[in-house]
Formats: structure tokens, sequence, C-alpha cells
């Protein structure tokens, strides 16, 4: 056995074990400070280094290393292992002098799993999916709450697993979102090989395809999730990627795989009979019999009710009965959850035209479920499409499309899309690369184009660090600029305008 494969728990011998950690975003933080905890000798090779991050890595003695991406620092070609930020992609210089040195390279998520002991080893529910993944892992972390169970959502959702882990409280489950690159680098088998209770896929997209290099290795990255799951492999019945992942993974004998859909659920699957959500998979006369979870007026209150939210729902309905919860406390736990900002949220109504911010579309196939929620939209689209196809999503909604406008520094694929599916719709693309502006003028332009009962939809169907931060960044300029509408409505006819939410 070698030293790695050794270290398969916070009180192995992790003493003077040389790591490299790739990157200082907030996983490399918290890998490089629990591993400075764990006694290794550790240090930090980045590009960018936030100040506040260096003072407190210099307090804990870790060295920090300011290196370009072409520069080997000799930390990092005699490290024993390196941890690999999330970010990096597989050809960085980095990662391929490390592999070529013979250098084990893990992802955060690995060095979670082999330390995870530390106060108590809780059970990790794995989701991951090209869209929904946080709503979903929220939604299954609040429903075991509901249940009594101690539990934290972690991982890609925000909160670094190794952060949980280390907490001194301890808890019973973590609900671990993982991104495609934080899967890409677990291995199958070995010390550092999850075994989750269980896993859900929610659907698969193209998406990341240049960081992955093909849409074959995106797949393959995300159906490691279901590796060695022992309870419960959860996937949607509506997308045959999920489950022929599903029928090809290596699990436990006995685990079960459990679909959902929004039709009538088949024999142990989740769905919908009418209005009713319904469990036919956890409970014994399920040949003839369902049990009612909650109805989809009980969704309607949270924004959960359109259909890419609803089957996020029955995700984590699945999930969390595969843990113990009782039809209850899912119910309970559907009433009372509040949907983060910035996913199918309302922003306002002004004179019949409804304003939705679903800046969290940040690839076509999240788009497609926000477009599918509104008969008539103008669409506001664009950004970093990242090597995915626009094209098929103006094609099946083009019926429901009045107008659009195009944002971003990938405009030419929009501009093609409706060319060539919809030539008839009117365009109006957004050329300045001013945050602020850009935003204003969207809406201004999107707004020129709705009548009431129509829908000014943010869903850019693209990243945004081309013009923004982040997309929460992007929807609250989108929710300013809806407001300065507002205020100028109101300032002309003397009053408010139209109800905002949140005002």
């Amino acid at each position: 056995m070698t030293r790695l494969d050794s270290l398969s728990s916070w009180h192995a011998d992790w003493s003077g074990l040389r790591v490299a950690v790739l990157g200082l975003g907030v996983t490399g933080f918290a890998a490089a400070d629990t591993l400075a905890e764990l006694g290794a000798s550790v240090t930090v090779v980045a590009e960018r280094v936030d100040d506040e991050r260096r003072t407190i890595l210099g307090v804990l003695e870790v060295p920090i290393v300011d290196a370009g991406r072409d520069q080997l620092p000799a930390a990092l070609t005699e490290a024993e292992v390196v941890i690999a930020s999330p970010g990096l992609r597989p050809d960085h210089p980095w990662l391929l002098a490390a592999a070529e040195r013979g250098i084990a390279i893990w992802g955060d998520i690995e060095l979670a799993w082999r330390v995870r002991d530390k106060v108590e080893a809780a059970e990790w529910i794995l989701i991951t999916g090209t869209n929904g993944k946080t709503t979903t892992t929220q939604l299954t972390a609040h429903m075991l709450r509901e249940a009594g169970l101690r539990v934290a959502p972690v991982g890609n959702i925000g909160t670094p697993v190794l952060d949980a882990v280390r907490d001194p409280a301890g808890f019973d489950v973590l609900v671990v979102e993982l991104s495609s690159f934080q899967l890409h680098t677990l291995p199958a088998q070995g010390p550092g090989a999850l075994w989750p209770h269980s896993a859900a896929v929610l659907n698969i997209d193209d998406d990341h395809l240049d960081w992955h290099g093909s849409a074959d290795a995106y797949r393959a990255a995300k159906a490691k999730a279901y590796g060695n799951a022992r309870v419960a492999a959860v996937y949607s019945v509506d997308d045959p990627v999920t489950m022929r992942m599903v029928e090809e993974a290596e699990v436990v004998e006995g685990c079960r795989a459990i679909g959902f859909s929004l039709g009538v659920p088949g024999r142990s699957d989740f769905g919908l009979v009418e209005d009713v959500l319904v469990d036919r998979a956890f409970l014994d006369a399920r040949h003839a019999q369902a049990l009612e979870l909650a109805t989809l007026a009980d969704l309607e209150p949270a924004g959960l009710r359109s259909p890419h939210m609803t089957r996020n729902v029955l995700a984590a309905a699945a999930l969390a009965r595969a843990s113990g919860a009782s039809p209850a406390q899912v119910r309970d736990a559907i009433r009372s959850f509040t949907l983060d900002r910035h996913r199918t949220e309302l922003v306002a109504e002004l004179g019949g035209v409804r304003f939705v911010d679903d800046s969290k579309a940040t690839n076509p196939h999240a788009a497609e479920g926000s477009l599918s929620a509104f008969d008539k939209v103008v669409w506001i689209v664009g950004g970093l499409f990242k090597g995915a196809d626009v094209a098929p999503l103006v094609e099946r909604h083009r019926q429901r499309i009045v107008a659009v406008v195009a944002i971003g520094v990938d405009r030419q694929p929009v501009r093609e899309a409706f060319a060539r599916h919809a030539p008839h719709i009117p365009l109006v693309e957004v050329d300045t690369a001013d945050t602020v502006s850009v935003m204003r003028l969207a809406v201004e332009a999107a707004a020129e184009h709705a009548a009431p009962g129509i829908t000014v939809l943010l869903a850019p169907a693209a990243a945004s660090m081309d013009q923004f931060t982040d997309y929460a960044e992007r929807g609250d300029r989108f929710a300013e600029a809806v407001r300065a509408i507002r205020e100028r409505e109101g300032r002309a006819h003397g009053d408010d305008g139209g109800s905002l939410r949140g005002d």
C-alpha cells in the first residue's frame, strides 16, 4: 500500500505530505486550510490571490507561489499530490505537468471524502445535471431538515464540502451539489472513490464543451455521480441519457433505480397523477397504489410550479424519501420552501407586462425550462455560450417568442439562429460592453416590444462573465433597469407605475 492509499481518514498520518494546491478560489482556500490543519506540507500555486486569503494563509504559515499558467514552480513538480481547482481545464499546463510526472491529481471532493470522519462520517447524497442542481440540492436539504436530520447543502452550491466536514457540530447528511468539473477528477475505485447513500443526475444537455472537449466527455463526467451508490440512483424518465447512465452505472447490489417525470409514474417512480405529486416507489403496494406528497397548488407560492421546477421537486422528494423523510414531511417542506433569487423570479408587473429574471439560465437547456413556462415572451438572450448551440432552442420556441434582444459578446449565434429558424421575429442587438447600460438598453428595447399578457424574460442561455461578475450581478442589473422604467412611468402617471416584488 502506498502512502496515498493509506490516507483514507482524517486520523491517518498526513504530516509532512507534500501537497500543491492549484488555485485559490473558494475550494482552493478550503483545501489549503484543511491540509494545514492536517499537518501536511502544503503550498498554494495561483495566478490570482485574494488579499484576505493571502493574509489568512500567511498566518497559517502556508506559502503562496504567484505563477502564470506557463510557469512550473518547484512546489508543483516536487509535490506528492496536487489538489486542482475545479476551474482548471484538463489541458492546463500545471495539470499536464503533474500527469507527466506521475503526480496524483485530486479535487477538493476527493479530499473531503478521504477526511469525512473528522467529527462523524455523514451520509452523502450527490446531485448533478446540466440544470436544476442548486434548487434540487436546497429542496432535498430542506426536506431532510423537516425530517429532523442535521443536514448541510454543500459543494458547487457555494459552501465547500471541506468546511462542512470540519464543522465541530457534525451532520447526519451532506447534500452535495457537484459540477462536471468536480466529477471529472473523481476515481471510480480506491480510497478516494465516493460511496454515496444516493445520487441523482437530473438532466443532460450539451454544456461546458469547451472545458471537457466533447459531449461524450461531459456525459462521462456526469455519470460518475452514480458510481458506488448504495441506496437509490435517481434519474429522469424523460431524459434517456440519464436513464442509460443508471443502467450502465456500477452501483452497490440492492441500490434501486428511481425515476421521476411529469407523467403518471411507473412502479418504483415519482410523478404526477392529475395535479398531485405522488410516490410510487417507497410503499409496499406500489404495484397498485401511490402515496400523495403534495399538489401543484402547494408548489405555486414558492415559484416551483413550472415544468422544470416541478421536476426538481420530484427528484428532491425521491432523494428525501430514500433517506427516510415521510410524505407529510416532504409536503410541509415544499410549502415552506423559498426559492433563490434569479431563478424565474418575478421582478415586476407593469401595465400587464411581467418582467421575469432567470439569469441563472446560463445554458440553452436551462433557458428551455424558462421559455416553456410562459406563453408569449420577449426574450433577452446572450453572453458566453461556451460551445453550446442555441439554434435548437430558437426552433422549438419560435411560436412563443414575440421579439428577441441579444446581449453579450456571442451575439452571432443568436443572429444566425433567428435568421435560420425565425427570420420574421424582430431582433434587437445591444452592442455595448458597459455592465450598467447594457441591461438598461436591453430592458428598454424589450419593453418597447411587449404588451399586456407578454413576459419580458431574462433567460440568457449563456454564461455571464463577458459583461458581468456572475449571473447574480446580471440579474441585479436587470431588476435595476426594470425599477427605472417603473419609476419613470410612475412619475409620468402620478402613481407607483405598477407592482414590484421586494419594494
